[in-house]
């Protein structure tokens, strides 16, 4: 049994949906695992992690409308608002979505499905820089 750690550095923009699945599949390939397990887990409560439609970018869109129409921006009820209008609906979307996702490699490759992609949520409207922790176990 193999295991192997890997820290990405993810900058964003500021809120949308993010595309991590090639950096991932890289530290897959760096850990030379062909069977085994990827956990990828967000060091964060204002951001997170989901497997998403990766071909038709109204998915996304979509998602991130649903998100907001979930948890909106300003809401005068809420009392966490230390770092602006987005703050606590940056957590609450964060709630409802993952800090981590767990994908099985097969043939040293990340198992995900034909139109699935690894992505960064990032529920804060200005730009960050996110830690992403991908431990790899296998052989």
């Amino acid at each position: 049994m193999i295991q192997s750690q890997h820290v990405l550095s993810v900058r964003t923009p500021g809120r949308g949906l993010f595309d991590i699945s090639a950096r991932v599949g890289e530290a897959v390939d760096a850990a030379g695992i062909a069977t085994g397990l990827a956990v990828v887990f967000c060091t964060h409560t204002s951001c997170s992690l989901l497997i998403q439609e990766n071909a038709d970018p109204s998915a996304r869109s979509d998602l991130l409308d649903w998100l907001e129409r979930l948890a909106p921006d300003g809401d005068p009820h809420y009392t966490h608002t230390a770092e602006g209008p987005d703050d606590m609906p940056s957590h609450l979307r964060a709630a409802v979505t993952k800090t981590s996702e767990t994908i099985p490699i097969v043939d040293g490759r990340l198992a995900l499905g034909t139109w699935q992609g690894l992505f960064l949520a990032e529920h804060r409207t200005m730009a960050h820089t996110r830690r992403i922790v991908v431990h790899i176990t296998g052989v």
